[in-house]
């Protein structure tokens, strides 16, 4: 069980810094585009080309592979909504009414609200836990991201711009815990719908605000920029939402920002300082510190009948007819099972701690 366990953290991990990666490069990719394209057709552009891409590959996949994760149902349909509306639709626009209020440097600051907004509505309203360790581990990533925003340069802003960003951060904090939710479901399945109705509903948007679609070229890159950057990104977030919880995803994406200013580096020119290579090292050791803490205690699963997918391991005991392929997913139920294990706050792993 403890090797299970670890298997499926480390998974989670890999897919959460993957997907910072992913998303990270996107920002200095988007200063490639930005003197011909408007900030809000891009990041329309960049979310439908994430949707259509993860569309195309649901139904071109296998049968076999579709039926290893459980699919999205009606019920599902209240959040998915919410997750649209906050991370794809509220929170773009409150960003972009800040960043025209306020300067780059307050602006950069800012943006680094999202983890800690995530963080605590993981822990105070959704049941999350972390330890005092890992609640250390988190500050320094988001620390270190803070530091690589700093830049030299005014620093007024009023109070609508500031309150717009801060808004935007804690759309996207719920739009992470509300995703979490969701992340039992099919990722592929759940960020094509997300990606193309957040892409829709922001291009919709920009074209009543005036402004036109690029040429060709530019969006035909954009497009296949956001395959990568917004569409595989946010797929791997989903699985390490799955794996991990929001609170620790989202202090591990939290370093999409380096992964941002190293591609810059030979994307852009820019030569790295030495606050940067500082940022650098307080968010590796964060990033250290958060894969190294480990959460053991004696503790209970209450009786549970759900659907996803899953092994058959400690958690997932019973039985089939006829041959089983795994992952595979299907209706299930959890009889109540008291044991001890390291483990992370999952979805199968919400108790009380003392």
């Amino acid at each position: 069980m403890a090797g299970s366990d670890l298997s499926a953290r480390a998974r989670g991990t890999a897919c959460a810094l993957g997907a910072a990666l992913l998303f990270g490069a996107s920002a200095p990719l988007a200063k490639l585009f930005l003197p011909s394209v408007a900030p809000l057709v891009l990041a329309a552009l960049f979310y439908l080309g994430a949707g259509g891409a993860l569309l195309a590959y649901g139904a071109l996949r296998g049968e076999r592979s579709a039926e290893r994760e459980a699919r999205l149902s009606r019920a599902d349909a209240p959040l998915l909504a919410g997750v649209i509306l906050a991370g794809g639709i509220v929170g773009p626009v409150l960003m972009l009414v800040g960043l025209a209020r306020v300067t780059g440097v307050v602006g950069s600051l800012l943006l680094n609200l999202e983890a800690p907004f995530t963080i605590l509505l993981a822990l105070v309203f959704f049941r999350e836990h972390l330890g005092r360790r890992e609640l250390v581990a988190a500050a320094l990533v988001i620390a270190g991201g803070a530091l690589l925003g700093l830049r030299s340069g005014p620093v007024g802003s009023d109070g609508l711009g500031i309150a717009s960003i801060a808004g935007a951060c804690l759309s996207w904090g719920l739009d992470n815990n509300w995703t979490q939710r969701l992340s039992l479901r099919d990722p592929i399945a759940l960020v094509s719908i997300k990606a193309s109705a957040a892409g829709a509903a922001m291009l919709a948007v920009a074209l009543a605000a005036g402004h036109t679609l690029p040429d060709p070229r530019p969006l035909a890159l954009a497009l296949v920029v956001g395959s990568l950057s917004y569409g595989a990104s946010i797929v791997l977030a989903v699985y390490a939402l799955r794996e991990l919880g929001a609170a620790r995803e989202s202090a591990l994406f939290a370093t999409a920002p380096f992964a941002g200013a190293l591609l810059a580096i030979p994307l852009l020119g820019e030569v790295p300082r030495l606050v940067d290579c500082a940022a650098a090292g307080v968010m590796a050791l964060g990033v250290l510190l958060l894969v190294r803490a480990s959460h053991e205690h004696l503790h209970a699963h209450e009786e549970l009948v759900h659907e996803h997918s899953h092994f058959h391991d400690a958690h997932h005991r019973h039985a089939h007819e006829g041959p089983v392929h795994e992952p595979h997913s299907h209706l299930h139920r959890h009889e109540r099972l008291v044991h001890r294990h390291a483990h992370v706050s999952d979805l199968h792993h919400r108790h009380e701690h003392e």
